[in-house]
């Protein structure tokens, strides 16, 4: 029953609704009440048809109507119920077909609802399978992230530490260059001074060869001159010759050795005792020879030109 309505209510309606001279229907009452569920209304609309004959029946019973009006107007009132429930009879069957299609529709839009609610249960269902597993994903992501957050300080502390020890170690580094660079320099100045130190000597060293090789070419022409001398001493003058030859092959093997010096201060020394070693051998040559112009010179005996032999020798 909808809420507020009563049968003094639809009886108000149904009789407004004869006396405009319009047929009361389910509608028109739902209508003019603005409220009521078609199922009361109609209930109530047959409670009110029936009160409708009982009313009609009390007319008909007055005792102050004359016979011929009340028979006339008895019939007027058969004749007018008989087309009222004829119409409400019409109207009823329509109102029930109404009603059935109402009642079918609902239903209709019962099972549409059920199913609706129960689509709407599984995805409930399902949103709540789905939320918790939400919320325990959320709870591993938030862990993770707690972890990522650790991680992170970890990180950036260790990045800190590390760009401290890369400032560190590039100022260490621009002071290894510049001692490095100083360093350099020092070297480079050094070679440089060694380098003019060899150049000055291998000058030097030419200096001397060009000496030995003038004074060596004055030796040969006095070895000759003296060979030229002590022509009648054979024995003596053969050896001066050989001993004149091998000074003479030394001689230029040394010249050869100086052409080939590149420089080096420890080929110089070597060129220096070598020499040293010829100017040695130049003495004693020079003295074997000055012995023998003496003996040349001086008279000789037998035993006398055996030892200028031997001292050629």
């Amino acid at each position: 029953m909808g809420k507020g309505i009563t049968q003094e209510q639809v009886n108000a309606a149904a009789d407004a609704l004869v006396t405009a001279g319009e047929r009361p229907t389910v509608e028109k009452i739902r209508a003019q009440l603005g409220t009521g569920s078609p199922n009361t209304v109609l209930r109530m609309l047959e409670t009110w048809r029936g009160a409708l004959a009982e009313r009609l029946h009390q007319v008909l019973s007055l005792p102050d109507v004359p016979a011929e009006v009340g028979q006339a107007f008895t019939e007027c009132w058969r004749l007018a119920i008989a087309h009222a429930n004829s119409a409400a009879q019409a109207s009823l069957a329509q109102e029930r077909n109404a009603l059935l299609a109402t009642q079918t529709s609902l239903m209709q839009e019962r099972k549409v609802y059920e199913n609706a609610v129960a689509a709407a249960q599984e995805l409930a269902q399902g949103a709540d399978q789905a939320r918790e597993i939400a919320e325990t994903r959320l709870v591993d992501v938030q862990r993770l992230v707690e972890q990522q957050a650790g991680q992170l300080t970890e990180l950036l502390q260790q990045r800190d530490g590390l760009q401290q020890r890369a400032d560190q170690l590039a100022d260490s580094l621009e002071k290894h260059k510049s001692v490095a660079a100083t360093e350099r320099e020092a070297q480079v100045a050094h070679i440089r001074a060694i380098e003019d130190r060899a150049h000055a000597e291998i000058d030097r060293a030419r200096e001397e060869t060009k000496s030995l090789q003038a004074a060596l070419r004055q030796k040969e022409r006095d070895a000759l001159t003296l060979a030229a001398r002590l022509e009648s001493v054979v024995v003596s003058t053969r050896a001066a010759e050989n001993l004149a030859s091998e000074y003479g092959a030394r001689a230029k093997a040394l010249e050869q050795q100086l052409g080939r010096m590149d420089g080096l201060s420890a080929a110089l020394l070597a060129a220096q005792k070598s020499l040293h070693a010829a100017t040695q051998r130049e003495t004693a040559l020079r003295g074997k020879l000055d012995d023998l112009t003496l003996a040349a010179k001086k008279p000789t005996t037998g035993k006398r030109k055996a030892r200028v032999a031997s001292a050629a020798s």
